[in-house]
């Protein structure tokens, strides 16, 4: 292991001082874990309604004789998806306190929208603190937004966003926009943020234009080819009708009717044989991967709290620390999706900005670091800010209209 520096609330506290750090970047070089051969599938797309792709970019990539040029890359995993597995990360902490991580987590205030029994919070709804389940549901029989509790969070600024911070800090983390009210919205910009991405080995060709298809199929082994008559496709899906969208059972039902008693294909219900076939997208092969992290403490000193300088630099402090145990919880699990099997090369290099050109070099950011500094934060900040992070739920009832008119179909896809 490194015998770099490691990480420290002092760190924290100076770099969320006024003029300090701009930054903290952690880098991590990856590579498939089925080897350099092995291709990787990026995160999918919609785009222009011409159904999915990846997203390519041109960047800079700096060469073995230090000079920069522009490459053809891929976006790996997205900044939105890494700070969702950020959140996913924290919540699958809190739910077992008997880690250290986990019970320190569940100090953090959170907000929770019950529909009967599912209930979902602002580190699982998209919008976070402004989502609209929030803002649709009831506290004591009272519409939320009618509240005053949640009216505060609501005209919180960034010159004093003391009740986010003692209510939805996650938000001031991750980010929020308080985006359909009519004035005096909220906009909380992201102060982690976080990418995977990948260089493309062929660097001759636009990507776009020549993309990998991956072959797939089918084998059914009790028959090949399984078509039923109209009448009985009605009474299979009547059958599965509990499991079955709407919009599945429409169309199932529509082609077996054009079909009639000559028989209509099964296929979409997984009976019969698929031939193997291309498919529109496969995987693209990296000469290189690299996981980026990065915490902005330029963005966390745009926060002020409605005290001293002291004690906003303790609350910034305690925000970055939350931030930094989340990410350290979620890239110690390099699960993507399927079909993209990386592994570590080496070392996250981690880099703490000193301004005017200098740096300081850390150690790796791994849990057992971040709940410790966490634990002191927190600590700190209660003593210096008088924060109180004691597990604080604001508990909302969602609303039954929206349950209501839930559907199991899938929004409409370009």
């Amino acid at each position: 292991m490194t015998d770099r520096t490691t990480l420290s609330l002092d760190h924290l506290l100076s770099a969320c001082a006024p003029g300090g750090s701009t930054s903290l970047l952690s880098e991590t070089e990856l590579e498939p874990a089925g080897g350099p051969g092995a291709v990787i599938a990026p995160a999918r797309v919609l785009q222009d309604g011409r159904g999915a792709t990846f997203a390519f970019e041109t960047r800079m990539e700096r060469g073995d004789d230090g000079a920069q040029a522009p490459v053809w890359t891929v976006v790996v995993d997205s900044k939105q998806s890494v700070s969702n597995r950020d959140e996913d990360a924290i919540v699958e902490a809190r739910r077992d306190g008997s880690t250290r991580e986990g019970a320190a987590l569940r100090k953090v205030p959170s907000i929770e929208v019950a529909y009967g029994g599912q209930v979902e919070s602002d580190l699982t709804l998209p919008h976070r603190a402004f989502d609209a389940h929030i803002r649709s549901a009831s506290l004591d029989g009272v519409p939320v937004t009618q509240s005053d509790v949640y009216r505060a969070l609501r005209n919180a600024t960034r010159h004093n966003a003391r009740p986010l911070l003692e209510a939805a800090p996650t938000s001031l983390v991750l980010g929020a926009w308080d985006s359909t009210r009519k004035s005096h919205q909220g906009r909380y910009q992201t102060c982690l943020t976080g990418e995977v991405i990948g260089v493309l080995t062929d660097q001759d060709h636009r990507p776009d234009e020549r993309r990998n298809r991956r072959a797939a199929a089918r084998v059914d082994p009790v028959a090949a080819s399984v078509k039923p008559s109209a009448k009985d496709v009605e009474a299979l899906v009547k059958d599965q009708a509990e499991e079955l969208s709407d919009k599945l059972q429409a169309k199932i039902l529509s082609e077996a009717k054009k079909k009639g008693d000559t028989g209509s294909s099964m296929s979409t219900l997984g009976l019969g044989n698929i031939p193997p076939s291309l498919g529109e997208l496969g995987g693209v092969a990296c000469r290189s991967i690299t996981r980026r992290r990065l915490l902005s403490f330029a963005a966390l000193r745009q926060l002020r709290f409605g005290g001293t300088t002291e004690a906003d630099v303790a609350s910034r402090a305690l925000l970055a620390a939350y931030g930094l145990l989340g990410m350290s919880l979620s890239d110690r699990e390099l699960h993507l999706r399927a079909n993209c099997h990386l592994r570590e090369k080496g070392e996250p290099a981690v880099t703490l900005d000193q301004r005017y050109g200098k740096s300081l070099d850390l150690a790796p950011i791994d849990v057992e670091t971040a709940v410790e500094v966490f634990e002191q934060a927190l600590a700190h900040a209660k003593k210096v800010a008088g924060v109180e992070w004691s597990g604080q739920t604001l508990s909302l009832v969602g609303n039954p209209i929206i349950l209501g008119a839930a559907t199991s179909d899938d929004a409409d896809e370009a």
